[in-house]
């Protein structure tokens, strides 16, 4: 009798734990999440996704996205002189060649694309297709169809293409802005090799490389190469964050004449906000429609130990801009547009391209010691041959 205690335990030990695999079965079957919470895997209440475990496979995103990806072939006619050897010795000696007849010849380049609209408008880089007498663009399915340019914008080397085909598809835009660590997959043609898909993170945003006016790229160590210059930069949804554009590379050998280029792992990309704007606006008017001060700036310059001032130093005034009739003056500092303080010169640059022309902008700063303010009426900014920046 006196063991009869310790039977009870056991028995009662025994029946705990039959329970417990019983409820962990029936968890695991119907309501696996709270087994992973158990276990500590969840994402942390609050944390967002980033916290979420990675997928094993990218194929989805591949799938979602990659169709409305296009290769570009942009064919240019150039004329190119022959010359001919002269094989009489003496004339070999005073002449060696002699100019023959001029030759056309093709010279094609590659490129990518991205499908925006059913009705058949492509976004690609302005670098891509500049120059070209006849564009051809293959899609996804193996159809090819010559485009015809609806408009280009050198400030933000974007262009934007239109073909005559049914039952495009067309990719997902991502709502927000793309974000350092994101991971993202470049989709393109490089080398002409076919369509292929890298992978990377987000590695900056807001980059500048003095490539062209406005700029803001996003940085990415997916591999981007030649050919995949306007191809996609998408999110691990397949959801469009921007347009592939360039790649930092060094010559392999300084010694060399011909100096080939190694990619150092660091693309750029223009943001998908950015691309999305210009195409809206090439499609509307045939061309982008940006506000002009009619001015060049830097940034105000810093003393040696100083913290960057904000706002902008005036350079120089166009004759006859909206700065000029203003009563702007050059050496003047620009601290506000429209009551917002300005960061620096590329912020000053996005905001006044975004003031429709003929609108009134009220600019406060300083000149010399004494603050001033005046309203000016925005005009359109001239082509970028002639505005000076």
């Amino acid at each position: 009798m006196h063991n009869q205690p310790l039977y009870k335990l056991a028995a009662f030990i025994l029946r705990s734990v039959v329970v417990g695999l019983a409820a962990a079965f029936v968890l695991s079957v119907f309501a696996p999440q709270w087994v992973e919470r158990l276990r500590g895997n969840a994402a942390r209440p609050g944390a967002g996704p980033a916290t979420a475990r990675a997928p094993q496979s990218y194929a989805s995103a591949v799938t979602r996205a990659s169709p409305a990806v296009v290769n570009i072939y942009a064919n240019r006619i150039t004329a190119a002189r022959s010359a001919y050897r002269v094989f009489d010795p003496l004339s070999q000696r005073l002449l060696g060649y002699v100019a023959g007849p001029v030759i056309p010849r093709r010279d094609q380049s590659l490129g990518s694309g991205v499908i925006f609209g059913a009705d058949g408008h492509v976004l690609t880089n302005n670098h891509v297709i500049s120059g070209a007498d006849d564009i051809q663009v293959m899609l996804d399915d193996g159809r090819v169809r010559r485009a015809q340019v609806v408009g280009t914008d050198v400030e933000t080397d974007l262009a934007v293409l239109r073909i005559d085909a049914r039952n495009l598809p067309t990719i997902a835009v991502r709502a927000d802005a793309a974000e350092v660590g994101d991971v993202v997959l470049a989709i393109g043609n490089p080398a002409g090799v076919g369509k292929t898909v890298t992978m990377g993170i987000v590695s900056a945003t807001g980059r500048q490389l003095k490539m062209s006016a406005f700029e803001d790229f996003i940085q990415t160590d997916a591999a981007i190469n030649a050919g995949n210059s306007g191809g996609a930069l998408v999110d691990a949804n397949g959801e469009l964050v921007g347009i592939n554009t360039a790649v930092y590379a060094r010559p392999m050998s300084a010694e060399s004449n011909r100096t080939p280029q190694i990619p150092e792992g660091i693309g750029f990309a223009i943001p998908v906000a950015t691309a999305k704007a210009v195409l809206d606006q090439i499609i509307q008017h045939g061309h982008v429609i940006r506000g002009w001060i009619g001015a060049d700036y830097t940034d105000v310059p810093q003393a040696n130990g100083e913290a960057r001032q904000r706002g902008v130093l005036l350079v120089r005034i166009v004759p006859g801009s909206p700065a000029a009739q203003a009563g702007l003056q050059a050496g003047d500092v620009l601290l506000t547009l429209d009551g917002k303080e300005i960061g620096d010169q590329m912020d000053l640059l996005n905001r006044e391209s975004a003031i429709a022309p003929g609108s009134t902008a009220r600019l406060s700063g300083l000149r010399g010691s004494q603050p001033f303010a005046l309203d000016l009426v925005m005009a359109q900014r001239p082509a970028p041959s002639t505005t000076g920046t």
